[in-house]
Formats: C-alpha cells, structure tokens, sequence
C-alpha cells in the first residue's frame, strides 16, 4: 500500500502537516478491508489530506493548522479534569471521589496558566458532569487546542501502589503491566452511560490518526519528559518516565495529549494528600510549570528556525 509522504512542519503554537504528493514510501499494508463501506472510508481518508479542510474538516477532524504569525500569538492549551457526574472516577478507602480531586486539581493549573500571557486554557468541564471520552477529544479539536492534558488520581488493586505518573498513547501495546491496568480502566468510563457512546463509528477516525499518530506520539512523550521533570521535585513518581498504552481519551490525531496520574487514591496516604489545598497546589504548579516549559523550548525552536533563514 503506497502512502503519500507527510511531513510535519512544527511552529511555536500550531502543528501543520504537509502533503508531499510527489514523494512516495512504501508502508505496512493494512489489514484486508472486508467490506466496500470501509474501503470506502479509508479511500476518503487518504483524500481528506489532499486538501486543506477537505474531508476531515465535515467531519469534525482537525484540517491543517495556519503557522503562528511573526511576532507572537497565543498557545490554547485543553486541561481535562477526568470523569465527573455519574462517572465518579476512583474512589478512596475514606470515600474521596477522584472526579472532585481533579476538577479542583485542573481550576488551579487553569489559574496558574493565567498569568502567562501566551497561554489560553480551556477546561473540559467545569462542574461535576459527565462527559463522554470522545467528547472531551473532540473540545480539544474545536478550540484548535496545541495541547491536551487529562488530569487523574486513579486506582488500583492494592493500596500500596503510589506515586505520580504520565502516561502518553500508544499503538504498540502497553509499556507495563500497570499502564495497561490503567488504559483499560479509563476506557471504560463511558460504560457508566449504559455503553451508548461505544457505538460511535470511529473507523475512518482511526485511518486518518494512523497517518499522523508517530510526530503526535513523539511529542506527547517530550510534554511527558517536561512534566515528570517537575513532578519528581514535589512528590514521589510511580514511574521515573513517561509510560505509554491505548488510553481513549489521548487519541487525537494532531494534538500532543497526556494523562497525568496526580496520585493512587485507594493509597491511604495520597488520598488525605489529594484531599489538600496544599497538594493540590503543589501538583498544579508543578503540571503548570511543565506546560510552561514544554511551550518554551518550542518558541526556542522557531526562534532558531526563522533566525535561519534570514541569514
């Protein structure tokens, strides 16, 4: 199966892919489409590329981005406080729902973001409701979002499971057992609904992330590298690098997107730690500084790129 070359072209605060008609590589062959409905949909997919909004715009799949205009613009950034209404996430040995700790969590990583100027944030829902996994990737897309941040503080079997982690996508399977246990765990948030939104028809959805999936992935993991960088100062890591599986809710085809575990809150002492204010400024902070940080070496980049080519 030949594929069109696509190449990522990376600027400050908008991510555009190029279609390079003229250049041509092999790839793996997709698995044998069985029926015309989906060989007709991965034929519109490969044609969606082929112009600027296209087919991907009709949709509701993000269509290539314009570059920032010189002298500066604003970097959107979508934090994604986990669960919420009838899906109460997690919950804690002295009953502290998860959906409660990372809304207040997510508010203040919103304030602290709010004193850069150059940075817009968005939040998924802003009060206990229940929104649905695809849903929340499809916010990201509408507000033309540079990044996405989904915000946890999950559980496990045991109690002596602890620490922060990040977790990037994957299409390779899970990089440890335990980031499996988790995927599958939140995948299936939307199962509270009574299994209607798993009914949506994501198959050309898929085609077209498959295109794009690997620079998204890559950097997913550099926003992952940022954000441990500054989580490991003020609490303990569960993993000392970002880990990868199939989490639903990372699947954007052009959006870097991570999950933060803020903490394990079946573990009796991070759940009365995620229960304070001081914690959760403290994580916040430490989330909000590695956004900072991730959108600096990449104005750092651009700088050096237009600094190139006017020499």
């Amino acid at each position: 199966m030949l594929y069109p070359n696509i190449f990522r072209h990376l600027f400050s605060d908008r991510l555009i892919f190029v279609m390079d008609a003229k250049k041509f590589t092999l790839a793996s062959p997709l698995t044998l489409l069985t029926t015309r409905r989906q060989m007709l949909l991965s034929c519109l997919a490969l044609a969606a590329f082929t112009s600027r909004s296209g087919f991907a715009g009709a949709i509701g799949l993000p269509a290539a981005r314009e570059p920032r205009k010189p002298g500066g613009g604003t970097h959107c950034v979508m934090i994604d406080p986990g669960h919420g209404g009838i899906d109460p996430g997690a919950i804690g040995h002295q009953g502290v729902k998860e959906k409660h700790v990372v809304l207040a969590i997510a508010n203040k990583v919103r304030r602290n973001l709010s004193q850069h100027d150059n940075i817009q944030t968005k939040l998924t829902r802003e009060q206990d409701e229940f929104i649905p996994l695809f849903r929340r990737v499809e916010l990201a897309q509408q507000h033309q979002a540079d990044l996405f941040v989904s915000i946890h503080a999950d559980g496990f079997t045991s109690p002596s499971a602890a620490g922060a982690s990040v977790f990037a996508l994957s299409n390779r399977g899970a990089s440890s057992a335990m980031a499996g246990y988790l995927s599958q765990k939140e995948n299936a948030a939307d199962d509270v609904a009574g299994g209607k939104y798993r009914e949506q028809d994501n198959y050309l959805q898929q085609v077209l992330f498959d295109l794009v999936q690997t620079d998204t992935i890559k950097n997913s993991l550099t926003l992952g590298r940022h954000l441990l960088n500054h989580i490991r100062p003020v609490h303990p890591l569960h993993s000392q690098h970002t880990e990868q599986a199939a989490f639903a809710v990372l699947k954007s085809a052009s959006i870097p997107s991570v999950l933060v575990e803020t903490s394990f809150i079946t573990n009796h002492q991070e759940e009365r730690l995620l229960e304070t204010s001081a914690f959760q400024d403290r994580i916040a902070l430490a989330i909000s500084n590695g956004i900072v940080d991730f959108f600096a070496s990449f104005d750092a980049l651009q700088r050096r790129l237009d600094s190139a080519k006017h020499r």
